[in-house]
């Protein structure tokens, strides 16, 4: 089926507790109904442009490959505690990257105290140095974050990777 609906079900494969008014739900529909909502899914996806350029694939025309974002109908329901513990999380990790970017183009502690060598910041392809000494609003560079999660187990998450340039499917709100 999908990660979602493996992560309805605890060891004991019972539905979780989370889980229970739509597990009640899941269980009236048919096969055929899931497939069509899948379906219809894909579809309108597919007619509103929700896709993402796969680099380094191209199809019989040399052009680059297009897919999906990846979509599951069975939602993933994260219960409120569980929440409140990632959300403040994240609020924090988003701060500390804002707090980041301010020192790369202000005091630059950071590469002065050799936490990161002066070359990985000053040549990379985003570094602007007309920003340097540029105060900006609340001290916030980055106001929209993609933060990519995956749960580790009951409570726990871990970090893949922090997207402030253009984070996918920003576009699509």
């Amino acid at each position: 089926m999908s990660k979602a609906f493996d992560e309805m079900y605890g060891q004991e494969q019972q539905v979780r507790e989370h889980y229970r008014e739509f597990g009640r739900w899941l269980a009236e529909q048919s096969s055929e109904t899931m497939r069509n909502k899948r379906a219809e899914a894909d579809l309108v996806f597919r007619r509103v442009g929700i896709t993402f350029a796969v680099y380094g694939e191209q199809d019989e025309e040399g052009n680059g490959t297009e897919r999906l974002i990846p979509f599951d109908v069975v939602p993933r329901i994260i219960p409120a505690a569980e929440w409140r513990q990632l959300e403040a999380g994240l609020r924090q990790r988003v701060r500390a990257l804002n707090r980041y970017i301010h020192d790369v183009y202000h005091e630059q502690e950071i590469v002065r105290a050799g936490r990161i060598p002066a070359d990985e910041i000053f040549r990379n392809s985003q570094y602007r140095p007309e920003m340097h000494g540029v105060d900006v609003a609340s001290d916030i560079y980055a106001h929209i974050a993609g933060i990519d999660v995956v749960r580790a187990g009951a409570g726990e998450f871990y970090v893949l990777e922090d997207n402030l340039r253009v984070p996918s499917g920003v576009s699509y709100m």
